[in-house]
């Protein structure tokens, strides 16, 4: 394949290159914060990309963190945004495969306790998953007196703005039984906001867990390799004929990295060039799996060569 050998030398490509490396695949499975769009703002071409990718008789996938909403809302924003032809089973959300996970992987046997948002609890009770119901007036309780739900066998940490104290204190009491398993949705630190803001990620709510109950969560999203088992199983992918592309080093290329996929770095989300320049620099062996195949100022650089 002229032009675009994968050798994770972060080797930035337009044009032609583009074109060989296409061709080369059957998959694209995409980021969605920070490649598809920034908060409500798609990126330019998105929609269109998508389409010809499609026309083309390439099967598209979108694996996201994110765990604020079930799949159907997903589905929702994507035609918000002008895309008219996305599924709902395209979709791979790390709330979709945490249910997943619980249902099919771990068939847990009892409740979960979940720290987290509706996106989350919507995606837990479309799979029947039951979930410990939360008292709204818990205000009236200390730790010291609260009552625990005994049919609880996991903890679940996600995304979530009601964040408190008691939430962690309950968390730590259900995991001091060894037999409740614990899991996290995702690891990201934190999200970008609009103004250059930013918000904890369910990492920061995970790490905060850890430290309290001395235990180490099992992720189901990226980088874990579970989401790509999670769309093989549904799909078939081969791995070889498949591309993963994503903003972030630390979760989307090494997500790549770690199924075995081509991987491409676009520069419209979290992590820069010279970021990823740094780490193929690193003597560290660890910090060499955050490199990427290739690099695109944007996935509108398919256009032209989508358009041919």
């Amino acid at each position: 394949m002229a032009g675009a050998v994968s050798s994770r030398g972060c080797l930035k490509i337009r044009g032609a290159q583009i074109r060989d490396l296409l061709d080369s695949k059957h998959n694209v499975l995409f980021d969605c914060d920070g490649v598809i769009w920034n908060g409500e703002t798609v990126v330019t071409g998105a929609p269109e990309v998508v389409t010809l990718l499609k026309q083309q008789g390439k099967r598209v996938f979108f694996v996201t963190n994110n765990c604020t909403r079930p799949r159907e809302n997903y589905v929702q924003k994507f035609c918000r945004l002008g895309f008219t032809d996305v599924a709902e089973e395209e979709i791979f959300s790390s709330a979709y495969c945490s249910a997943a996970y619980l249902r099919d992987v771990a068939k847990v046997q009892g409740k979960v306790y979940v720290i987290g948002c509706q996106g989350v609890l919507k995606e837990l009770q479309d799979a029947g998953v039951p979930v410990v119901e939360e008292d709204n007036d818990s205000s009236s309780f200390s730790i010291y007196d609260f009552p625990l739900d005994p049919d609880v066998r996991a903890v679940l940490v996600g995304y979530d703005e009601n964040f408190n104290f008691m939430k962690l204190a309950k968390a730590c009491c259900y995991l001091r039984n060894s037999e409740c398993l614990f899991l996290a949705t995702d690891p990201d630190p934190w999200h970008p906001l609009r103004g250059g803001r930013i918000t904890p990620g369910s990492g920061s709510l995970t790490a905060a867990l850890e430290t309290a109950s001395n235990r180490k969560a099992t992720v189901i999203g990226k980088p874990s390799r579970f989401m790509y088992e999670c769309i093989a199983s549904q799909f078939d992918l081969d791995p070889a004929r498949s591309l993963m592309i994503g903003d972030r080093l630390e979760t989307d290329i090494l997500f790549g990295i770690n199924c075995g996929l081509a991987t491409m770095l676009t520069l419209t989300g979290v992590s820069t060039f010279e970021e990823a320049q740094q780490y193929k620099d690193s003597d560290s062996p660890e910090k060499k799996d955050f490199v990427p195949d290739y690099v695109v100022e944007s996935i509108a650089d398919f256009l032209q060569v989508l358009e041919e």
